[in-house]
């Protein structure tokens, strides 16, 4: 039986215990990695190349065990299925970092599967699979250059101000403006991922500093287990090519590659590029059919190491043209933005929609709103919850102008999506001043490069042409590296394309308004950036963000006034959650009945949260101000007019709002001696009367004459006391009360008016 070894450390007032040798021994490498109560398995199995595969084939799974959480998977089921979009991001964030360390021309299959098989629902475990995933390959035999390490930093806010918090809590983040997950190792930062509220430039430094630190801790415990652990390294056969077919390459294509490179349109240029490969190719790694099946196959395996000798060339010259020249592949300088074209308004049935090119970069986006029905729901680990911004980020093949298969939304879609959509959301207005849930669709119509970025720039735009009160314009701009062979001499530059992404060292996406950061992304090729490197990053991109945000705002300065006339009406009301019940009625039946009355759409919150959404504006005027007076709290002194719903020897029951009643005793209907309440008022009569006292039981005693006193006249406007010294006083004075009280009678509508205008006056 195998050692088992334990290292433990506490990170961030919590202790992280990393494990290996007891469990998934057959593996090549197994950590157990326990943080608070969430604990993750990360497994490691490394197998020989496959058969003709050039390129590094590395998998990384990562699956949510709904078990972990002490909960059941939802539908027929009962068992987990293809993953979700919070698992498909996981894998993305634990592979971004890990991919660029194994060395150039490895290409042994390797597979990182991650499990999560406790999860306590404060600890979060996309971090903790991260660094578990890489504590798993430090351990094993693969040649990984590591170890990396992931942390979460969040900005939380408190009655002491603000305050930086290292792997924040579920709890914690909804009092935070910044998610920052931030990976790195001993030699800098190389995966950056910030979902933020407008942070600005230098506090984000200082997040990403503050986070760095705590990531040594955690790398200083990865080493310790490795050191107890470890396996020798193994690197394997390299897949590179061969010197001398590396020198050809140099020998018969630098010259004109260089020249082709220099072509400023992407189609000119490929297709330049693309004649001197086949040239190259055809005149001197030919494919040799004749003779045996060896000859054959020793000139397919030189052919391709022949096409993998030029594209090496090919990302040399392009980084040596932009790095000792300045020469772009479109001509453009190292700040220079490509040119920008924008319009909203473009289909005449959305409820908001853009166009956006940037360059050869194009997006069509549309937004639609909808109520809380439309909500998404998600369920995890995590209690469920709704999502109320949704953006969807399309990709079809045709963007490039190929022809490819056509599937459902993949990684890189769900990815980019997710990034655009965590940029939006730091201007979204809150739910309180906006309650309509909204969902944004990118569809990416041409590509070479940072489509995502146009995806936050068309979507900003659809939002304020659908009327939504964002609270800043949004935009997004990407910034790459280049360095020489010895990486002493670096460029960054703006607003990259596809080639200067394919080829340089990095993509950092940075979006945000005038104000500060929204969301960040960073995939990075190269070895580690280090702070001050970030630094002159943000601030190139914060220029280069600006000027674009000039651009947009010539288009459409600020969301429009109203929203559009084709999307559903919505309003908020807050009433008192005991109140909950008398609104929704025995079975349903108040809620369905003001439903099928008006025509619209009632959702109720457990916290007492109304949302009505209707197709026009007056049926959501009457649906909201009866419910208002359905849920309506009485006080004492409050006057209402209501209506006579009940007569009885000992007074009269008033309906002074929508299901609830007051009683006006016989002795307040009117001054002096009633001798019959069907002498003042009658069923059906709409009558001013004062509440004067609510008892313990609930009970509402109202008073007609209360109100009288206060108007100095009778109901029908007649000075004095009506009825004085006797029967027939009594009489003509409660004939006049009820025909005053019937003369008094208003429609519905300026019934509720009425109601409306002595509040505004006890007010």
């Amino acid at each position: 039986m195998s050692e088992v070894i334990r290292v433990e450390r506490e990170i961030g007032g919590r202790t992280l215990i990393l494990e290996t040798g007891k469990i998934a021994k057959l593996c090549d490498a197994a950590v157990l990695a326990t943080y608070g109560g969430t604990t993750v398995l990360a497994t490691v199995v490394r197998a020989a190349p496959r058969e003709g595969l050039d390129f590094f084939p590395l998998t990384v799974d990562y699956r949510e065990k709904t078990s972990a959480a002490g909960k059941f998977p939802g539908g027929f089921r009962k068992r987990e299925g293809a993953p979700n979009e919070k698992e498909i991001l996981t894998m993305r964030m634990i592979d971004r970092p890990i991919r660029p360390l194994f060395p150039d021309g490895f290409i042994d299959e390797i597979q990182i599967q991650v499990f999560v098989m406790s999860h306590d629902g404060e600890n979060d475990s996309d971090v903790l699979a991260g660094t578990a995933a890489s504590a798993a390959l430090a351990i094993s035999d693969a040649p990984f250059e590591g170890p990396t390490a992931t942390v979460r930093v969040g900005r939380v806010h408190t009655d002491d101000g603000t305050r930086l918090v290292i792997n924040p809590t579920v709890t914690q983040m909804d009092y935070s403006d910044l998610d920052l997950v931030l990976t790195g190792h001993k030699d800098g930062m190389n995966m950056i991922e910030v979902g933020a509220a407008e942070i600005s430039e230098k506090d984000m430094l200082g997040a990403i500093e503050f986070g760095y630190e705590h990531i040594k801790d955690v790398l200083a415990l990865i080493n310790d287990l490795a050191a107890k652990a470890g396996k020798p390294k193994r690197m394997g056969d390299l897949a590179l090519p061969a010197e001398d077919i590396v020198a050809k390459a140099k020998a018969e294509c630098e010259r004109e590659l260089t020249e082709a490179r220099k072509i400023k349109s992407k189609k000119e240029r490929g297709d330049a590029v693309d004649a001197i490969r086949t040239k190259f190719l055809d005149t001197h790694f030919p494919l040799n059919p004749d003779g045996t099946y060896g000859v054959y196959a020793e000139s397919l395996k030189r052919r391709t190491q022949a096409k993998e000798a030029f594209k090496r060339l090919e990302e040399k010259i392009t980084r040596r043209l932009i790095v000792e020249s300045g020469i772009r592949a479109d001509g453009r300088g190292p700040t220079e933005i490509r040119p920008i074209e924008a319009s909203v308004g473009i289909f005449a049935r959305t409820h908001g929609s853009a166009f956006f090119q940037r360059g050869e970069t194009q997006s069509l986006v549309s937004c639609t709103l909808g109520t809380a029905k439309d909500e998404q729901i998600i369920d995890g680990l995590i209690p469920e919850y709704s999502k109320k911004f949704t953006l969807h980020y399309n990709f079809p093949p045709f963007s490039t102008g190929e022809a490819k298969r056509i599937t459902g939304p993949g990684r890189r879609e769900i990815g980019h999506g997710a990034l655009a959509e965590r940029s939006l959301m730091g201007v979204l207005p809150s739910p309180e001043v906006f309650p309509y849930t909204i969902r944004i669709v990118s569809d990416i119509t041409e590509s070479n490069g940072s489509s995502s970025m146009a995806s936050v720039c068309g979507g900003c735009l659809a939002l304020m042409d659908a009327g939504v009160p964002i609270t800043a314009t949004c935009a997004g701009i990407s910034v790459g590296r280049f360095a020489d062979d010895n990486d002493q001499r670096e460029i960054f530059v703006t607003d990259i394309i596809g080639e200067e992404d394919f080829f340089g060292d990095m993509d950092f996406k940075v979006s945000g308004t005038r104000e500060g950061i929204t969301g960040i992304q960073l995939d990075l090729k190269t070895r580690g950036l280090k702070l001050h490197q970030i630094e002159k990053i943000f601030e190139q991109a914060r220029v280069g963000r600006l000027q674009i945000i000039d651009t947009m705002e010539q288009t459409i300065a600020a969301p429009r006034p109203e929203i559009s006339k084709l999307a559903p009406r919505l309003v908020t009301i807050k009433i008192d959650p005991e109140k909950i019940g008398k609104l929704i009625g025995p079975g349903g039946k108040m809620i369905r009945g003001l439903q099928d009355k008006w025509g619209v759409t009632i959702d109720v919150e457990d916290d007492g949260t109304v949302m009505v959404a209707a197709a026009n504006g007056d049926a959501l005027a009457g649906a909201q101000q009866e419910i208002e007076a359905l849920c309506e709290e009485i006080k004492v002194g409050t006057i209402y007019t209501g209506k006579v719903v009940s007569t009885k020897d000992f007074g009269a029951f008033v309906e002074i709002a929508t299901g609830t009643d007051g009683m006006c005793h016989i002795s307040e209907l009117a001054d002096g001696y009633v001798k019959a309440v069907s002498d003042v008022v009658r069923i059906g009569d709409m009558i001013k009367v004062k509440v004067i006292n609510i008892d313990d039981q609930g009970r509402i005693k109202l008073s007609r004459k209360a109100v009288m006193a206060m108007e100095g006249a009778t109901p029908d406007g007649a000075s004095g006391t009506p009825g004085s010294g006797g029967e027939g006083g009594g009489e003509r004075g409660g004939d006049r009360g009820d025909r005053g009280g019937r003369r008094g009678g208003h429609p519905a509508g300026s019934d509720r008016g009425g109601r409306g205008r002595h509040r505004d006056d006890r007010d």
